[in-house]
């Protein structure tokens, strides 16, 4: 009888939370990075990457992992995966033409008894597990959340001649970040509505908006930096190495 309860403790403590899968796109053309894949780029020793992988691996709300990579990537980013030790189930697909189409086809790759998708961009390697699992958390709640920070610059509207037609209200503008995190159905109706309009999307939260559904924003997190630049890959060793120091 202990045997047989321990047995049904385990199973429940297995499967308390709703299946979540980690969305990755990674099949950007890393144009401002002078030549150099971003994914692949060394920070402090490790690719950008599998720092972003390991993070997902780690978060306990995290069931699975999915990347979106371009067609002739797929076989380098297999053998990275398979460097990096990820024991979660994950795949390498192949993703589309642009950020919508490439999240949208692998959310289909994610197991049918998928709740919930935490989207995290492949460029954003200073994420934390707990980060993670905070924000899934927070998605359970609504159907969709994003992590955010005030812009603190002033904004300027202009136009393609430079002229400025107005200055938004700063208290009300943010940055945006991932992990973005939804309920899978609402955000695959999304993408593939953004998509069929061809609608400009730059984010997975525009996306939801345009259905006309609620997205809330949650404080994010200043390092939590996307490597655009080789001068982003500069900031997040400085980020990393301030770890380092205060662990």
């Amino acid at each position: 009888m202990g045997k047989l309860f321990a047995r049904m403790r385990k199973s429940v403590k297995e499967k308390v939370h709703p299946h979540c899968a980690a969305i990755v796109p990674a099949a950007g053309k890393s144009a401002r990075m002078g030549g150099e894949d971003k994914m692949f780029s060394q920070l402090c020793g490790v690719p950008v990457l599998a720092r972003t992988l390991t993070a997902l691996d780690r978060a306990v709300l995290v069931d699975e992992i999915v990347v979106a990579v371009q067609p002739e990537k797929l076989e380098e980013v297999a053998a990275l995966v398979s460097r990096t030790g990820i024991r979660k189930p994950i795949r390498v697909v192949e993703g589309g033409a642009n950020r919508a189409e490439s999240v949208l086809l692998a959310a289909l790759e994610a197991s049918e008894d998928t709740e919930y998708l935490a989207i995290h961009d492949g460029a954003r390697p200073l994420i934390l597990p707990e980060q993670v699992d905070e924000m899934i958390r927070l998605g359970q709640r609504t159907y969709g959340v994003a992590p955010a920070l005030p812009v603190t610059d002033t904004v300027k509207v202009a136009d393609l001649s430079g002229l400025v037609l107005s200055t938004p209200d700063r208290s009300t503008l943010f940055a945006v970040q991932t992990p973005q995190v939804f309920q899978a159905s609402i955000l695959k109706a999304a993408l593939q509505s953004a998509i069929d309009a061809e609608a400009p999307i730059t984010d997975d939260c525009s996306a939801v908006e345009r259905l006309g559904k609620e997205v809330y924003l949650t404080p994010g997190w200043r390092e939590n930096i996307k490597i655009t630049t080789p001068e982003d890959l500069a900031i997040a060793e400085a980020f990393l190495r301030r770890r380092e120091v205060n662990q």
